[in-house]
């Protein structure tokens, strides 16, 4: 599949895949100098690119499992959701969940995207559903 990328500023990098087969292309931070994120809060950080996702699809924007475990950044929505009709540019809220300040440089790959299908609904309200041998069992229903 081909995705229409547009650069928005000159130093806006393309996301890239580290492997062949990675699920995740890598975004990089478009930003002119390093902006430090203090412990608890978020900032919003540029890519310098704006995608457009072909209908019937979205683009789903995921922490960097390495950036999240190691670093403490992750985006602060956990998971950003584009839609297939967005044409603005991709941002990342990074959170820093660490009690120590963080840096993120220009150049950083700050997030993952991956482009996933986007099934059309229609929601039929009925006065029952069919029963599971699960049924309504929630949160911690499974055990350890």
């Amino acid at each position: 599949m081909k995705v229409n990328i547009k650069r928005l500023t000159e130093t806006a990098q393309i996301p890239t895949r580290q492997h062949e087969g990675d699920a995740g292309y890598d975004l990089y931070a478009d930003i002119q100098e390093p902006i430090t994120i203090e412990p608890h809060t978020t900032e919003f950080i540029h890519t310098g690119i704006a995608i457009e996702i072909p209908d019937r699809y979205f683009g789903a924007v995921f922490a960097r499992s390495g950036l999240a475990s190691k670093q403490g950044l992750r985006p602060a929505n956990c998971v950003g959701v584009c839609d297939s009709r967005y044409r603005g540019e991709y941002m990342v809220a990074l959170h820093n969940d660490f009690d120590i300040a963080r840096i993120v440089c220009p150049g950083d790959r700050i997030a993952q995207l991956i482009v996933m299908p986007c099934l059309n609904v229609e929601f039929n309200e009925v006065d029952e559903l069919f029963d599971t041998e699960r049924g309504d069992d929630g949160f911690g229903s499974t055990g350890r």
